[in-house]
C-alpha cells in the first residue's frame, strides 16, 4: 500500500488534475462493482460479495479488450497491459476466496486492486476523486491500527495527535475535491459531514488525551468512510 505521506505528496502535486479521457472514465465506471465487493466481503456478506466481484471482473475484461491499445495519456505507460493483467489476477483469486467463504482473506486480496490502479493512474498524471478518498483511507488504516498501540506509548499521544491533524486535513479534501456532481447531492453531502465529524470528534479526543475517550473515537472512524466508499469512492 502506499504510505500516507507518499499518498499526500502525490495528491499535493497533481490535486489540480481530473479525468478527461476514456480510459480513466472507463476504470471509474468498472470501479463501482469492485467497490461494492470490497464492502461486502468486509460485511460477512458472501453471495453479495461473489456477485460483485464478478461483475467486477467482467468489466475490467470488457476494458482491458477495449483499451488493448490504449489512448492518451496512457498510450506511452509501457507498463499499462502489466497493470491490467494484475488487477485480473487479483479478481479471480479474490472469487476463488470468496467461493471458499474466506471472505477476510479475500477483502485482503481485494485491497491490492485499489493500489495497482492507483498506481497505474499516478504513472500517468491523472488524479481523480478515488485517490483522494484512497489517501483518506491509508491514514484512516494507521489511525485505525497505529493509534491504539501509540496509546501504551510515553510519546504516544503526541504521535496520535499529529497524525490526527492529517487526518483532518485529508478529510477537508474530500470536501474541497468533491467534483461538481458528487457536491450537488444531498446524499454525498450526509455522508461527508458523518465522516468529518468522526475525524472532529477523534480531534477533540486526542486534545483530552484521554485514553479512554481516544480509543472510543478511533473505533467510530471507519464506518463512515466505507458507507461513503460505497457509494463515492
Amino acid at each position: 500500500m502506499f504510505k500516507p505521506t507518499v499518498m499526500l505528496g502525490l495528491l499535493c502535486a497533481f490535486g489540480a488534475a481530473h479525468a478527461a479521457d476514456a480510459v480513466t472514465d472507463a476504470i471509474q465506471a468498472s470501479y463501482v462493482p469492485y467497490r461494492i465487493a470490497l464492502f461486502k466481503t468486509n460485511s460477512n456478506a458472501q453471495a453479495e460479495a461473489l456477485q460483485a466481484v464478478k461483475q467486477a471482473q467482467q468489466g475490467w475484461a470488457q476494458l482491458a479488450t477495449a483499451f488493448a491499445s490504449p489512448p492518451a495519456p496512457y498510450d506511452r505507460d509501457a507498463g499499462f497491459a502489466q497493470s491490467l493483467a494484475e488487477v485480473d489476477k487479483v479478481y479471480k483469486k479474490a472469487e476463488h476466496e470468496i467461493e471458499a467463504n474466506q471472505l477476510g482473506e479475500a477483502h485482503e486480496t481485494l485491497e491490492h486492486a485499489r493500489d495497482i490502479i492507483a498506481a497505474l493512474r499516478h504513472r500517468n498524471n491523472v488524479v481523480v476523486y478515488s485517490d483522494h478518498m484512497n489517501a483518506y483511507h491509508a491514514q484512516m488504516e494507521w489511525v485505525l491500527t497505529e493509534g491504539p498501540k501509540a496509546l501504551d506509548r510515553p510519546e504516544g499521544a503526541d504521535e496520535l495527535i499529529a497524525q490526527t491533524g492529517v487526518l483532518t486535513f485529508l478529510a477537508e479534501r474530500l470536501k474541497t475535491e468533491a467534483p461538481p456532481e458528487y457536491a450537488k447531492q444531498t446524499e454525498f453531502g450526509v455522508m461527508l459531514a458523518a465522516l468529518q465529524k468522526s475525524v472532529a470528534d477523534l480531534k477533540a479526543a486526542v486534545l483530552t488525551r484521554d485514553a479512554a475517550r481516544i480509543r472510543e473515537a478511533i473505533a467510530k472512524v471507519k464506518a463512515p468512510y466505507a458507507k461513503m466508499f460505497v457509494k463515492f469512492g
